[in-house]
């Protein structure tokens, strides 16, 4: 294989990386965010790919005349917090790689590719993830989406006029999504399911339900040296006892509750707050188990602001069902990737992906490259060169496989 995936991560790894803590900030339509988009684009058509943007703020940079039929890969290139340099990027920087390596081969595809670059993937800005693909596939309406807002107020519409597009347009793209044959998403794996099978590639057979919660709780801001216990009604009471709750239910029901997300007011190290606000993710092998986690936790919020004064209100923000990906074509790109040997493993993940979105309205499949560690949203997020190779050589060879790529037949 060519060096031209190092060459594709060596321009993209720069960009939003916080030179104090190793970690990616890339918020949709921020500064960062912006320059990784433009980066895309000037890469993509460096490589004679036609580049577009849709209704929903989603990049796409098209090898052949789009049409029906296309086979589609790609990935994001947001990251949450402080996040790791693989996470989305791979499968951005693995498709315009992928294509490379086609053309190395001396392959020309019969029909259309394209590598996608979907919006707001991780939520981290707007609290909503896979949004772009949401967008797209109907799954939130454009009128949800046009009022989601930052930390800071700015709303996605508002947000995305700054970036220069035009939110009413946003919404179900049907023209789009009738395009794609086949959907294929190169991705880091979110955990060490390779590592100990000795894989450096995989495939995802399903992805857990999930989604976030948010809990409001609010009680009377007061002096934290003269207000006696029995008479303060502290929200942080009954936020710890839903934390405590959210990994006591998780152990109990097989399930994944995390609490990574809160704010204080007026967060002051002497006053006793007047609200907390928390956001809970959690995620389940099934429906039944995720439902039991949610309202364990939201009984224990409920049960604790009674007896502390305390007023509790919860807001389901996003919800993903379980997604088993297509068996045809899960099971054509394990065997593809296995390079005429034995297909890759099968492996369920419990982190969510636009693949998992766009299945429910295209066929769609993924990737995994191996992680040595499984740490994944941080900055010791980690992947070997040779591993990266072998998922770019994966996926080639199922775009290939897809695309009925053969040599021109001038050659």
């Amino acid at each position: 294989m060519s060096d031209d995936f190092a060459q594709l991560w060596d321009g993209l790894a720069p960009l939003g990386r916080n030179r104090t803590t190793g970690g990616y900030r890339r918020y949709s339509w921020g500064a960062a965010d912006t320059e990784a988009r433009a980066w895309f684009a000037a890469a993509a058509r460096d490589r004679g790919l036609a580049v577009e943007t849709d209704r929903n703020g989603n990049l796409w940079a098209w090898w052949g005349e789009p049409g029906p039929g296309a086979v589609v890969t790609g990935s994001h290139l947001d990251s949450v917090p402080d996040g790791g340099a693989y996470d989305g990027p791979l499968g951005v920087v693995g498709g315009l790689a992928a294509i490379g390596e086609l053309r190395r081969r001396g392959l020309r595809p019969r029909r259309p590719v394209a590598v996608a670059v979907f919006a707001e993937e991780e939520g981290a800005r707007f609290g909503v993830p896979c949004l772009g693909s949401r967008l797209s596939t109907g799954a939130i309406t454009p009128e949800r989406a046009a009022g989601l807002t930052d930390g800071d107020g700015v709303t996605w519409s508002r947000a995305m006029e700054r970036a220069g597009l035009d939110p009413e347009r946003m919404g179900a793209d049907r023209e789009l999504l009738g395009r794609i044959g086949a959907f294929v998403e190169l991705h880091i794996e979110q955990g060490r399911a390779l590592a100990c099978t000795g894989d450096p590639v995989g495939a995802a057979s399903a992805v857990w339900p999930h989604g976030r919660w948010r809990l409001d709780f609010t009680g009377q801001a007061d002096h934290a040296g003269t207000t006696r216990l029995a008479d303060r009604s502290d929200p942080m009471l009954p936020f710890a006892a839903a934390v405590l709750e959210a990994r006591r239910a998780a152990e109990v029901h097989g399930a994944l509750a995390t609490v990574g997300k809160v704010r204080v007011s007026p967060n002051g190290t002497n006053a006793v707050p007047s609200r907390v606000r928390a956001w809970l993710d959690a995620r389940a092998g099934d429906e039944a188990a995720l439902r039991a986690v949610v309202d364990a936790v939201d009984a224990a919020a409920r049960d604790s602001a009674a007896d502390h004064g305390v007023t509790v209100t919860g807001f389901l923000e996003s919800a993903s069902p379980l997604v088993e990906f297509d068996h045809g074509l899960r099971d054509r790109i394990a065997e593809c990737a296995g390079g005429g040997r034995a297909p890759v493993p099968l492996l369920t993940t419990g982190a969510g992906h636009d693949a998992g979105v766009l299945a429910t309205a295209v066929p769609a499949a993924m990737l995994f490259v191996r992680n040595p560690t499984g740490i994944s949203h941080a900055p010791a997020e980690s992947a070997t060169a040779a591993d990266c190779r072998a998922g770019v050589a994966a996926l080639a060879d199922v775009l290939a496989d897809l695309s009925d790529a053969a040599p021109p037949e001038d050659a």
